[in-house]
This record gives structure tokens, C-alpha cells and sequence, in this order.
């Protein structure tokens, strides 16, 4: 399973981070290896700073349409990132490091790319550490919607059957500490959880 993960699809996160918000879908990939099996995150042995990134994760069929959805974690070694930035290279080193990737139970998905940010429906993540709120925001604020993600990976990638669609986060990420424990939830409308992550940080 590869995961195509999408960047600054939400305005405000963008900007929080001091980037322009993106007009077209701009993409990295985190291999099936970065995926977190069990256990506690292991941030204190990562050589560097773990930043969470609370996301709706999209699973495909083969004909890239979404079944099934789940609260993501897009794990970020946010100062090795910008350092790889500033000096204009990949930044794979601070996205693609072991258990970078987290996805909570799926649930089926019978609706369609658009749904996934019509309001009335309602989805919306959400993103605690140590009880304290940090993320928290309605999906229909997106403004690089998963219609217009899947679109362009179809014109050009290697996407199928089976993948995931990490499809942003929003404002609100941080950093991540030893003994610190993170609550994520994908809800919709009525308040009921689609999908949940409860983990500690070792």
C-alpha cells in the first residue's frame, strides 16, 4: 500500500507554517514500511522532532474511488524538514521515517469524493494531547478538495487499488514529547466516531 499524502490543502495550516496556500494538489508519498503497526509511537528514539498532523485518510478500489475512510496521523520531523527545505532539497528524511504513519480503523465509505466535504454531512477531524484541544476543524473547510487530489494523481501516478489518500491537516500541528498521549477522531455531523486513534508517545 503506498500513501500518497497531499500538502497545504487547508488555507490556515499553509499559512501557520509560512507557505501560500496551494491552488493545485502538490503531493509526497510515505511507503507502506512508514506505517505504525502496535505499540506505543516511539517519538523519544526518532533522531529528531516528531510533529503531529491530524488527517482524513481515504482507502481506494481499482477504479480509485474512495470505500473506506479513517483518522490519520502524517507524523513530521518538522526542523529536519525545514532545514531541507531552506537549502531547496527533497524533504523525505523529515516526512518518510519509521512510524511517520499512523490510520485508525477504517470505516466503509458508500458516498462520494464530494461528500467527504458537504457540510451536511458534517466530517471533521479532531486532534487532542493530553486532553488538551490542539486540532479541530470541519473537512468542508478544505480548499484543495479530495476531488481535485484524486484527479490529478489519476492523470499522472501510479495510484491503485488498495492505497491511501492522506488528504492534509489543518491548523493547529505541534510537537510531540516521550510520555505525551494523543486522541484523534474522525466524526460527522450526528457527533458519531467514523474512526479513532488513542496513543501514547514513548
Amino acid at each position: 500500500m503506498a500513501m500518497w499524502c497531499t500538502i497545504r490543502t487547508f488555507s490556515k495550516h499553509a499559512l501557520e507554517l509560512g507557505n501560500q496556500p496551494a491552488t493545485e494538489p502538490i503531493f509526497f508519498v510515505k511507503p507502506s514500511g512508514c506505517l505504525h503497526r502496535e505499540g506505543p509511537l516511539p517519538v523519544s528514539s526518532h533522531p529528531g522532532e516528531v510533529h503531529h498532523e491530524v488527517e482524513c485518510v481515504v482507502h481506494l478500489d481499482d477504479r480509485l474511488e474512495p470505500v473506506g475512510i479513517a483518522v490519520g496521523l502524517d507524523l513530521t520531523d518538522r526542523l529536519t524538514q525545514g532545514e531541507l527545505r531552506a537549502d531547496q532539497l527533497p524533504w523525505t528524511k523529515g516526512k518518510c521515517f519509521r512510524s511517520s504513519a499512523v490510520i485508525g480503523e477504517w470505516s466503509a465509505w458508500s458516498g462520494t469524493w464530494e461528500d467527504l466535504v458537504d457540510p451536511r454531512i458534517g466530517l471533521h477531524l479532531s486532534l487532542s494531547v493530553n486532553d488538551v484541544l490542539r486540532q479541530s476543524t470541519p473537512l468542508c473547510e478544505m480548499s484543495v478538495t479530495p476531488r481535485q487530489q484524486i484527479a490529478s494523481l489519476e492523470a499522472w501516478a501510479p495510484v491503485g487499488d488498495g492505497d491511501a489518500l492522506f488528504t492534509g491537516t489543518p491548523e493547529g500541528v505541534g510537537q510531540l514529547f516521550q510520555g505525551d498521549r494523543v486522541h484523534a477522531r474522525l466524526t460527522n455531523a450526528t457527533g458519531e466516531v467514523l474512526s479513532e486513534i488513542d496513543i501514547a508517545c514513548a
